[in-house]
């Protein structure tokens, strides 16, 4: 039984550091491909490395180690040896596979494709490297201490507000305003993108409808779009008539086969619908698991 447990987690290390190893070379690749070459400083470390490489000329992936030593003291202090240990070994992937990608140069001189182009492929890594639990450094750490005491706000939220900072600084280097906009374009760009690999297009609608032929609707709701649906009492002012309101979440893309089959039941129901931005329980979100 131990040996089972034992082999259970060597295969979850190797998983995950695997995972690990190909996110970080990717991440490298965005910037070393596209970002760098390009004069775009996307924020958070590997920003204000490519800003500082500009300066004293060590070279890009150099700097990401050397800048990340204090804030993996600090992610030490607050989070334990256990982290580190996979978020060094990220970094250090990083930093090595940045310098050693550099001399490919540019795949694109284009500066607006490179922004699009670097910025998705850094933040889709940089996601992969966030669930695999470890980071690679840097904001990242900062990230995640600002998170333990702002739990509501989301990562690509925080990542956005640092490195719209970062990257504006960029203009005073290269004296160029072109290449601050072109940043912050990889910047939105990799906080879109982001999101999508941390937390999914889980957004889904929230329906409320009130009709005279609730168990009908609700019946044709569950049969035709497989959606859950609860019954809430609800009773009217001016009629004081009581009445059940059915509230049901669904994919948005799911929502017009619910439209029709209330104009089909009943054209006097009254429906609203409205956004849910996140959803936990069963077909959405574990709540349980905790926020990344």
């Amino acid at each position: 039984m131990l040996s089972e447990m034992k082999a259970k987690r060597i295969k979850h290390k190797v998983k995950s550091y695997s995972m690990i190893t190909l996110a970080a070379v990717a991440y490298a690749a965005g910037i070393s491909l596209f970002l760098d070459p390009n004069n775009l400083a996307p924020g958070g470390v590997t920003g204000i490395a490519i800003l500082v490489n500009r300066l004293i000329g060590i070279p890009t992936g150099t700097l990401i180690l050397l800048l990340n030593v204090p804030l993996l003291l600090l992610g030490i202090w607050k989070f334990g040896w256990k982290f580190i240990c996979s978020t060094f070994y990220a970094i250090f992937i990083v930093s090595v596979a940045t310098d050693v990608l550099a001399p490919i140069g540019a795949l694109t001189k284009e500066p607006i494709l490179a922004a699009a182009a670097g910025g998705a492929l850094s933040a889709a890594a940089l996601g992969f490297v966030f669930r695999a639990g470890a980071t690679t450094g840097g904001m990242d750490i900062v990230i995640k201490v600002l998170r333990l005491k702002y739990p509501h706000m989301k990562t690509s939220s925080l990542f956005l507000i640092t490195d719209v900072c970062i990257a504006s600084c960029s203009g005073l280097v290269f004296g160029n305003v072109d290449v601050v906009l072109y940043a912050l374009v990889a910047v939105f760009v990799m906080s879109y993108v982001m999101d999508l690999v941390l937390y999914g297009k889980d957004e889904a609608n929230l329906l409320y409808i009130i009709s005279d032929r609730p168990e009908d609707i609700s019946q044709r709701i569950l049969g035709e779009i497989d959606v859950g649906v609860t019954f809430l009492q609800g009773r009217g002012a001016y009629s004081s008539q009581n009445k059940k309101v059915i509230m049901c979440v669904t994919k948005k893309q799911q929502a017009p086969g619910i439209e029709v089959i209330v104009k089909e039941e009943d054209p006097r129901a009254f429906m609203i619908i409205t956004s849910a931005s996140e959803i936990y329980g069963e077909g959405y979100k574990n709540i349980f698991a905790d926020k990344i």
